[in-house]
């Protein structure tokens, strides 16, 4: 059994998702885990011809496209019932460069929970292929979510992390709803709401070379409403501690 499984979600990946694929067998000790948004051109298949290649690979096919977050969820929860010690998040479409995953092994063993990895890190922004404007909403939707939620973090919509066993066993991930860059935000804070050690490692962020992107408003709107929605979560498990104690808020939490 691999100690390290990379969950890739996927819709209509067809050109890039191969290459992305081997870009992470080449490197020991990971497997790969697809997990599949009813896809129409043809991207189970790829996958399926890879598993008949190298066991290292496996796929969920799900029947509609249900978002990005519960791809993620699923993915985590199957990765969890099969005794994998280390969880990362990686896209379909190239953005992310695999040589990478050693590093994050690497920085996760020296005792953290979540390594994030952040384009926005120590004055500079790596993003390759972005225009200003997409630069702009993503710094200043990245600094507006960490005040809010009083996070010192520099990226916390980036979709290149690696996660512990225990941090995702200890969160409850039936709680978490969100999708898109928000379900990125509400991991990191439910990670650090927990207790355990959040890092940030430097990563260049490439824009994709197939396909086009999720990105939505209702994406942007589900983000831009998230920080606030886990304040009022806060605060009022904050109140109720103090009313009824914590053993009467782990009751009710179930």
């Amino acid at each position: 059994m691999s100690n390290y499984l990379v969950v890739i979600p996927t819709v209509n990946e067809f050109h890039s998702l191969p290459k992305v694929i081997e870009s992470v067998l080449k490197h020991n000790g990971f497997h790969v885990l697809v997990v599949d948004d009813a896809s129409t051109d043809g991207t189970p298949q790829v996958v399926r011809e890879k598993m008949s290649q190298d066991h290292r690979v496996s796929l969920i096919e799900r029947p509609s496209k249900l978002g990005l977050g519960t791809a993620y969820v699923a993915g985590f929860k199957w990765g969890l019932q099969r005794g994998f010690r280390y969880f990362i998040e990686m896209d379909a479409d190239g953005s992310h460069n695999a040589d990478a995953l050693p590093w994050f092994i690497k920085e996760i063993e020296k005792g953290y929970d979540l390594v994030i990895g952040s384009r926005y890190m120590e004055g500079t922004i790596s993003v390759v292929g972005w225009g200003f404007r997409r630069l702009l909403l993503s710094k200043f939707g990245n600094l507006y979510a960490s005040l809010m939620l009083g996070l010192r973090l520099n990226d916390l919509t980036s979709g290149f992390r690696c996660y512990s066993r225990q941090a995702l066993q200890d969160i409850d991930l039936d709680r978490v709803h969100s999708n898109g860059y928000a379900f990125q935000i509400e991991m990191a804070y439910r990670v650090d709401a927990a207790g355990f050690k959040v890092h940030e490692m430097p990563i260049i962020f490439y824009e994709r070379n197939y396909g086009s992107s999720k990105m939505s408003k209702g994406i942007v709107r589900e983000a831009a409403i998230l920080p606030w929605r886990l304040r009022i979560e806060r605060l009022a498990g904050a109140v109720v501690r103090t009313l009824f104690g914590k053993k009467y808020v782990k009751e009710i939490s179930g």
